[in-house]
Formats: C-alpha cells, sequence, structure tokens
C-alpha cells in the first residue's frame, strides 16, 4: 500500500492543499532564465527551450571544453599554441593575435573571456582537436553530457551560422557547471581588462561594472539574435544567474540584465523548511514492538520561493506502507515532495528516526488473532492508513 500524508507550511505541516502560484517577470528579453546556482532549479524562464543564435556566449562552450581538460591534466596553462592564418583572419571581436606566433593557453582563455576573441578561440579549437569542425563536434558531444539537449555546435566562437544553436535554459545549465565545477579557473571572469599587443580591451560584461556581487560571464550580439547576456552574482552568500537574449540594443541589454539580475534577489528568497534532523512525519510500522516511526531528513529542506508563495509551500510525505519492522535507524523510508503551484516539485529522502525491532513469536500469533477479528492488518491503524 503507498500511503502519503499532505501539508502546508506555515510553521508545520498541516493543512491538505495549496493555491500559490509563481510570480511572472516581465521582460523585453525574447528568451530568458533566473537560475539558483545551489539548487540548479530555473526560478523564472521565458521561451527558455527554443534553440536561437547564441552568438559569442556559446564561447562559455569553448572555454568549458578547456577548464575540463584543465582540471584532467590533460593541458596546462603554459602550454602554447600556434596561430594559424585562419584564426589570424578571423573577424568580429579580436584578441589581436599575430599570425606564426604562439600564445600560452592562459593568455588565450583571458582573451576569450574577457576580450571575446574570435581569433583566439580558433587558435584554441585548431591547438586542440586540429581543426575548428572537429572541436565544434567535441563542444557538442560535451554538450550532451552535460545535460544540455538544445545546443549544437558548428563552430568555437558564436559566428552565426542556421545550424549553431543554444537555448537559454542550456546556457544557465552550461554556467553552473562552470562555476560550480572550476572554480579554480572561474576567476577570469571577473577580470575587467585585458592587454595584449598593448592594446588593452574592456571586459564586454555591463553587471561587472554596474551590480556588486556580479563575477561573470558573457555577452553576445547577432543581427538576427539580438543581443544576449550570460550573468552571475552573489548577494548575502546566495547566487543567482541569469540569461538573456533577443534584446534591441547593447544599452537595452546593460539596463536590462542589471534589473533582471536585482529581481533575481529581491524576488525569490530561500526559505528553509525543515532543518537536518527534523521530523517530517510518520510511517505505520507493520509487526514492530512500536505502531509508527518518526520519518526525519537528513540534509536540509530547502527551496529558493518567488517572495509571494513563501508561505504557501505544499508538502507531501510518500512511502509505501506499513513498513515491516525489524527497522534500522536510518533506513531509507520514503520522501518529501515539496512545490510551489506553478515552480517546480522537489523530492527530499526521509529516513526512519530511530530503530523498531519486530515483535516475537507470541506478538506474531496475537497480532494475526486481531487481524482475523478485525478483517484487517492490525497495524495499518484505520483513518491515518488511508492518508486522511
Amino acid at each position: 500500500m503507498r500511503l502519503l500524508k499532505s501539508g502546508i507550511f506555515a510553521a508545520l505541516l498541516a493543512i491538505v492543499s495549496t493555491h500559490a502560484v509563481q510570480a511572472e517577470v516581465a521582460t523585453a528579453a525574447a528568451n530568458a532564465v533566473i537560475m539558483d546556482f545551489e539548487t540548479g532549479a530555473v526560478l523564472f524562464e521565458k521561451d527558455a527551450d527554443r534553440p536561437v543564435g547564441p552568438s559569442s556566449m556559446s564561447k562559455l562552450m569553448t572555454v568549458a571544453v578547456v577548464f575540463e581538460k584543465l582540471k584532467a591534466g590533460e593541458l596546462k596553462m603554459t602550454d602554447e599554441f600556434p596561430v594559424t592564418e585562419k584564426a589570424w583572419r578571423m573577424e568580429g571581436s579580436k584578441m589581436w593575435t599575430r599570425v606564426d606566433t604562439k600564445i600560452p593557453l592562459e593568455a588565450l582563455l583571458q582573451g576569450v573571456i574577457v576580450q571575446s576573441g574570435n581569433d583566439a578561440c580558433v587558435v584554441i579549437a585548431e591547438g586542440i582537436s586540429g581543426t575548428e569542425e572537429a572541436f565544434a563536434d567535441l563542444m557538442t558531444k560535451k554538450a550532451r553530457e552535460w545535460g544540455m539537449k538544445n545546443s549544437t555546435f558548428v563552430n568555437s566562437t558564436g559566428w552565426p551560422d542556421e545550424n549553431h544553436k543554444m537555448s537559454t535554459r542550456d546556457l544557465a545549465i552550461l554556467a553552473r557547471k562552470i562555476v560550480k565545477d572550476y572554480p579554480e579557473y572561474y576567476k577570469y571572469f571577473a577580470e575587467r581588462e585585458f592587454t595584449w599587443e598593448k592594446i588593452r580591451q574592456p571586459n564586454r560584461n555591463p553587471l561587472l561594472f554596474s551590480f556588486k556581487g556580479a563575477d561573470g560571464l558573457k555577452t553576445g550580439h547577432t543581427e538576427e539574435n539580438g543581443y544576449g547576456l550570460v550573468g552571475s552574482a552573489i548577494v548575502n552568500g546566495e547566487r543567482r544567474i541569469v540569461v538573456l537574449n533577443g534584446l534591441g540594443s547593447e544599452k537595452e541589454r546593460a539596463v536590462e540584465s542589471e534589473r533582471i539580475m536585482r529581481v533575481a534577489f529581491n524576488e525569490y528568497a530561500k526559505r528553509t523548511l525543515y532543518k537536518a534532523g527534523d521530523v517530517a512525519g510518520d510511517a505505520l510500522v507493520f509487526a514492530g514492538k512500536e505502531t509508527t516511526v518518526p520519518l526525519v531528513t537528513s540534509e536540509p529542506v530547502s527551496m529558493i520561493l518567488n517572495r509571494s508563495a513563501a508561505k504557501t509551500v505544499g508538502a507531501k510525505v510518500i512511502y509505501e506502507g506499513p513498513v515491516a519492522a525489524p527497522i534500522a535507524e536510518g533506513q531509507q523510508i520514503g520522501y518529501l515532495r515539496v512545490d510551489v503551484e506553478g515552480g517546480d516539485a522537489r523530492e527530499f529522502p526521509l529516513y526512519a528516526g530511530k530503530a523498531v525491532k519486530a515483535i516475537g513469536p507470541f506478538g506474531r500469533i496475537a497480532l494475526a488473532a486481531k487481524s482475523l477479528v478485525l478483517g484487517r492488518p492490525a497495524a495499518e491503524g484505520g483513518d491515518e492508513a488511508a492518508g486522511r
């Protein structure tokens, strides 16, 4: 029998219904995502799964592939890559590489991250995979491994191509991976300028200059898909990721990215529903010396919620039961499902808060006799077993 209990969080688990509605966020961007970094939960989205031209924001994928190889020891920051004529001739934003020279990988990464250098991307791609096309295939392969379902790459730069696409959700997933998995390299995204060949170029990310706590990631622009930005910031120990695409101008991108980042922190707050070790409910026990066992959490049960919905969070304790004794303390019994109407549900495992011994042979005889009289297993306990 599958049992569940439902409720709404005010201070305790009590009423069996929920009416929370997640507030919408108005934005001029054609595609948008607000993501909580810690949980990966998407707090707001607008046409987030449509594959569109990601422009230079797809350079994040080029960088992530390099970071993975650095962390695995396959590359070193001091490795030098040669500049081919193809790389030197790249148009658009440039690091200003010189053909037939060699450049250390660290400088190339700064040229990509800070200066958005198309030439630096091609140098890296050719240095790792031999050709840019082979490197683009590697980017697509890694995207699938990392859970990015709507991304396909045909170059290392984000240069416009009808087959080079990413969704804003995938960009958010990628940004989270970079921050989470490669903190030792993420620092480069906060650099406000970089000089190469005596040419100083500022970081194009407007949030670094307008939003306190911003420390990355990347901007982009194409004629077809407009202006976009992937940004991240920390405020009071919490990190958010914002992705916008399809804005009308560089100025609109600067203004809107700052505004949406403020929304990400001002309109959404972390709520801890249970602390680690709290009792979330109890489970019925069959053939045990006790009829119930408390169900406890092993970690804090927290969610990032829109402030308007923070007091009406629905929850269900779900388990298969009655649970046969003996039960060991710490044995996983079920899980707690927490959701907000219009938002993503999350599940947290629940464990036995104490051990419950099985009844002895005489107790089993008495239990069987009682079951015959009642016409049902005695431990199932009436209304509680039915989830009412």
